[in-house]
């Protein structure tokens, strides 16, 4: 009787066992799920910050031999040869051989910057004209300055370039002690980038 009752516990072991496993099976079934997948290529290019003055890095005015109320004129093409606008051009200058005629802020030389967006045009003279309105993008100011702001340039737009004429003069109230003094003048022309966004 012991082995009688021990073989029909054996078998309804075995019977839940089965019937669990069968629920596992069909439980499998019910999270069963529809699935897609797409895709796409997505190519970004980092834009380039750069500007040319003629065709060198720098620009240089010698300051010399002139008198009370003279100028000294240079032109110079500044382009925007990256891929991307830019957010501001300032310009620093520095003087390399220094004397009065730039530490003198009052009677010393002054600075003028404008634009051309015809070209300028040189005369047997040397005058230089516009056949368009010019633009100011510096109003006469003290030569040495720092990170001067240099507004309306079509130069801030990607493939943008600017006929600049440069203009030093030295004001009529320059008195006996700017005779003889010589003054190397460097420009840096500096830009940064356009303010960040959603591309």
């Amino acid at each position: 009787m012991a082995l009688k009752l021990s073989s029909t516990s054996g078998k309804i072991v075995a019977s839940l066992a089965l019937v669990g496993a069968a629920a596992s099976v069909a439980g499998l079934g019910t999270y069963g799920s529809f699935t897609s997948t797409t895709s796409a290529d997505a190519k970004v290019d980092a834009g380039t910050v750069k500007i040319d003055l003629n065709s060198g890095g720098g620009f240089s005015i010698n300051a010399s031999g002139i008198v009370p109320g003279d100028s000294i004129q240079r032109q110079a093409t500044l382009s925007n040869t990256g891929t991307a606008d830019l957010g501001s051009i300032s310009l620093t200058t520095v003087a390399s051989t220094s004397s009065v005629l730039d530490t003198d802020t009052t009677n010393g030389l002054k600075l003028q910057i404008t634009s051309c967006p015809s070209g300028w045009t040189t005369s047997a003279t040397g005058a230089n004209t516009c056949s368009t309105a010019p633009v100011t993008v510096l109003a006469a100011s003290p030569i040495i300055g720092s990170n001067v702001p240099l507004p309306n340039l079509a130069a801030l737009k990607a493939g943008g370039k600017d006929n600049l004429l440069v203009t030093a003069s030295l004001p009529d109230t320059a008195g006996d002690v700017f005779q003889g003094q010589t003054s190397a003048i460097r420009f840096d022309f500096v830009v940064t980038q356009r303010a960040a966004g959603v591309r």
